[in-house]
């Protein structure tokens, strides 16, 4: 087995080869152009090609598989640029018809796939994500206790981790925490890196004078997450689009009780295991 990968590659697999990229692929128009016609060339010979992220080479002459994580590209267009948009919707459509098996990450995924590509449900794998439990597992209250300590951090409080983008539906969270009295409400704390439209938290964390309630942690290491999750009270996860939803996993694995919505494929993931609400709610949540 042989994967592709980028010229700069730090990793090493057990029983796979590496072949670096010739040229630094960082860039999106440098990858695409390497996906596209180099990639096809050094494929010669081979039996299967597994392209793990949306887009296959339209040219290559060998079978193909590709996996697709989610169709944010499609139901949020506005996080991506007219052209990346224009490529992703373009390029999975095709791939995923040309393709032998399609592999979704959730069932949800896979339907979302089947209808917006008109792909049959015939062809499409369900794989769900894992998670890493030599990573993320319950963690021993003193360890959990220094990283309090070194964080500054409240003994109790609910946890969200993720994106700050409006499919999080962070507004109908805020506006459901601001409706707690104050005496039975823990603090909130959101962690997580701005990605696009994300006004309207700020703008109800001040509407509703919750700047001494409602923490804003940044982004995360992914060192530390495992530490964040285990800090938690509760893991709240309101988002109403996902193609899995890999931090209720993680959380769940820490053994940290989850509250999310009923939206997309977040019931996969933990309606077995947490309190499942409606996702625009305000007073369920």
């Amino acid at each position: 087995m042989t994967a592709f990968v980028g010229a700069k590659n730090p990793h090493q697999f057990d029983g796979i080869a590496l072949a670096p990229a010739g040229w630094d692929t960082t860039s999106p128009i440098k990858r695409i152009l390497w996906e596209q016609t180099i990639l096809p060339m050094r494929m010669r010979g081979g039996n299967l090609l597994h392209s793990m992220t949306f887009v296959s080479p339209l040219i290559t002459t060998i079978p193909s598989v590709v996996t697709v994580y989610d169709l944010s590209f499609v139901h949020y267009p506005q996080v991506l640029s007219a052209s990346r948009r224009l490529y992703l919707r373009m390029f999975t459509a095709l791939s995923c018809h040309r393709a032998e098996r399609v592999i979704a990450i959730s069932q949800s995924t896979a339907r979302d796939v089947a209808t917006t590509f008109g792909i049959s449900p015939d062809k499409i794998d369900v794989a769900p994500c894992g998670y890493d439990s030599a990573r993320f597992y319950p963690i021993d209250k003193p360890i959990i206790a220094n990283f309090k300590a070194q964080k500054n951090l409240p003994d109790r409080f609910w946890l969200f981790i993720g994106t700050l983008e409006p499919r999080k539906n962070l507004t109908t969270l805020l506006d459901a925490y601001a409706m707690l009295p104050k005496h039975k409400r823990l603090p909130l704390l959101l962690g997580g890196g701005k990605g696009w439209l994300y006004d309207a938290i700020f703008e109800r964390i001040e509407r509703y004078g919750l700047q001494d309630d409602v923490r804003l942690l940044g982004f995360l290491p992914a060192d530390e997450l495992p530490l964040w999750y285990n800090s938690a009270e509760a893991f709240l996860y309101p988002s109403i689009f996902e193609g899995f939803g890999l931090p209720v996993l993680e959380a769940m694995a820490c053994g940290v009780p989850v509250v999310i919505s009923d939206a997309s494929s977040l019931p996969e993931v933990g309606a077995n295991a947490g309190l499942c609400l409606p996702p625009h709610d305000v007073m369920a949540w």
